[in-house]
């Protein structure tokens, strides 16, 4: 199987585990029931994912990564609020129902994780690999080594400002609140990773 198909698959079962764990419930969902619900033998799903609460990883870091790559995509000579802008008015133009769906999911395994600690495990492990990625973001950024210890800083930091955000509106949009009261969430944001990094990020650069 070729590592591309191999991806497609584990976002597959991850969508129908996703589902099934915010509706039915984590105890009430086994590897047998996500198994079949993407015609596969049981055996097989262990041969992609180490625990049934481990198949929620690819959802929840799709919804990660597209924090990631819109900082990969941050131009120098705007300032982090502006692209922040821009990205989003390009995400809902382009984005399709598809990835909008998986938005979703993702958010719903982000806001079960906080009660449900084998679901908490793959939400921290996609915040893991973001703040390596921050770190070489933060590294060009301010033109600094990858090991310094303030790109290390500055990378957990914004990470963790990102981490709390998402969580926090998360919760609040399945618990019932209007999506219009959080249309400006990439400032939300932008301003919160702005502070957690004593504004070391956020400022263009100039040329």
């Amino acid at each position: 199987m070729s590592e591309q198909r191999r991806e497609r698959l584990r976002l597959e079962i991850s969508r129908e585990a996703a589902r099934m764990f915010w509706e039915d419930g984590v105890a009430a969902t086994s590897g047998d029931r996500i198994a079949a619900a993407v015609g596969l033998s049981t055996r097989t799903l262990w041969r992609h994912f180490r625990t049934k609460e481990s198949c929620a990883e690819p959802i929840v870091a799709k919804g990660v990564s597209w924090v990631t790559d819109l900082l990969r995509r941050w131009p120098a000579d705007v300032s982090l609020e502006d692209h922040v802008t821009a990205e989003g008015r390009r995400y809902v133009r382009e984005t399709t129902d598809a990835d909008a769906a998986d938005d979703v999911l993702a958010m719903k395994m982000v806001v079960l994780s906080t009660r449900e600690p084998a679901l908490r495990t793959a939400w921290l492990m996609a915040c893991d690999q973001s703040e390596h990625d921050m770190a070489a973001i933060v590294a060009a950024r301010l033109r600094l080594p990858p090991d310094d210890r303030r790109v290390r800083l500055h990378a957990a930091a914004a990470s963790a400002a990102m981490r709390v955000t998402n969580e926090w509106v998360g919760a609040a949009l399945l618990a019932g609140a209007d999506p219009r009261d959080f249309v400006d969430t990439p400032h939300l944001v932008a301003r919160a990773v702005r502070t957690a990094t004593g504004g070391a990020l956020g400022d263009a650069i100039p040329a």
